[in-house]
């Protein structure tokens, strides 16, 4: 599953969803389903602008968190 840390990230630097709306030019109901965990897609310039603003990587941001018992691609080895 992936963890978005857009919350945690936020309240260091004391922001609010709608500072972060008028910052990046994002909607306050997409910033708000990061903050809640329940995004189910994000669009690259939507996280360019929040690392922009939250002076982060997108590692930062986002962590892939493996379920339990999860054998998934980890295991696999990606051909070139």
């Amino acid at each position: 599953m992936m963890q978005c840390h857009l919350a945690r990230l936020m309240a260091r630097e004391r922001l609010r969803v709608a500072d972060v709306a008028r910052a990046t030019g994002l909607n306050r109901s997409t910033i708000t389903a990061l903050v809640q965990n329940r995004a189910t897609r994000v669009e690259l310039p939507h996280v360019e602008a929040l690392c922009r603003l939250l002076g982060c990587g997108v590692g930062d941001l986002f962590e892939y968190i493996a379920d339990a018992g999860d054998t998934g691609a980890a295991s696999r080895e990606i051909p070139s």
